[in-house]
């Protein structure tokens, strides 16, 4: 075509502007994300009467009726048996034996605490108990041999020899030990007589328990003023094996033979010192009518 034709041909044309860009549509259903499948849950259903419970036995806990032969509730679950009873308090002595309760507490229950005196008593009992048993095993030996000594019959003893620090010409030792009371031996020296000793000696050890002194020159209460009597005398004891002991005896001023608790056992020798006498001048001297051992009777044995 010719340039005319051209632009008679554009001229019939008319300007038309560009379309505007569309808004994206609006979905139906708004997107979301896959999600997981939930799983079903389980129904919890009340349980129906059981066959058989018309007339059954009510349960302590919840009343339900249960068959007599259940030892559970179909319902609850609770022990037919009920509640347990609780046992009342022991004594003190029972609760220190069994210690603390052991019984498992319900869910939800704290066990009381022990606190303050109760506690601290439980503990100083326990230390007390424990402290007396220890002494019994070590000295079971000990508390059987004197109740032994306690209820043996006694039977005397008599030493085998005797010997004196010194002695009144007349009145040797063994005038103390001869079994009589109108007999005696003295120091020959005035005043208390106080370091002056008799001694007797046995051959075999022997276990003796009492021992009974007469003071003076007799039993007699009316021949009392001739002497000095001992008040306080130091026996020691020499046992088998070498060992010694001493044993302070005190004297009462009274006349006649005056017992003594003795208890020694495997004694070699005993010897008697002086230590202090009743009525002491310049013109008396010290006497001891009579000394006498007692042991076990072999009776006992």
């Amino acid at each position: 075509p010719s340039p005319s034709d051209a632009d008679r041909a554009r001229s019939l044309l008319v300007p038309v502007a560009d379309p505007e860009p569309r808004a994206p549509a609006e979905p139906a259903v708004a997107p979301v994300l896959p999600g997981r499948p939930d799983v079903q849950r389980p129904q919890v259903r009340t349980p129906g009467p059981e066959f058989g419970t018309d007339g059954g036995v009510p349960c302590p806990w919840c009343g339900t009726p249960t068959r007599p032969d259940r030892h559970f509730c179909a319902r609850c679950a609770m022990p037919m048996a009920g509640r347990a009873e609780t046992p009342g308090r022991l004594p003190w002595w029972r609760r220190l034996l069994i210690g603390r309760d052991t019984q498992t507490p319900w869910a939800g229950d704290r066990p009381r605490l022990r606190r303050g005196f109760g506690a601290i008593l439980t503990w100083v009992v326990a230390a007390v108990v424990l402290t007396l048993v220890v002494t019994l095993v070590f000295k079971a030996d000990d508390g059987y041999r004197a109740a032994r000594d306690h209820f043996a019959k006694r039977a005397s003893v008599v030493p085998d020899s005797f010997k004196a620090s010194r002695s009144f010409p007349g009145h040797k030792p063994d005038l103390a030990f001869d079994t009589y009371s109108n007999t005696w031996w003295g120091p020959g020296v005035t005043q208390s007589g106080e370091g002056e000793w008799l001694e007797a000696h046995f051959e075999e050890p022997i276990r003796l328990l009492d021992v009974v002194i007469t003071p003076g020159v007799s039993k007699q209460a009316d021949q009392r003023s001739e002497s000095a009597r001992p008040h306080r005398i130091e026996a020691t004891v020499t046992a088998a094996d070498g060992s010694k002991s001493t044993k302070m005896l005190t004297l009462d001023q009274a006349a006649g033979g005056q017992s003594r608790k003795f208890r020694v056992g495997d004694a070699k020798s005993v010897r008697f010192t002086i230590r202090s006498s009743y009525g002491a001048d310049d013109k008396k001297q010290v006497a001891i009518a009579e000394i006498e051992f007692f042991g076990r009777s072999n009776s006992n044995s």
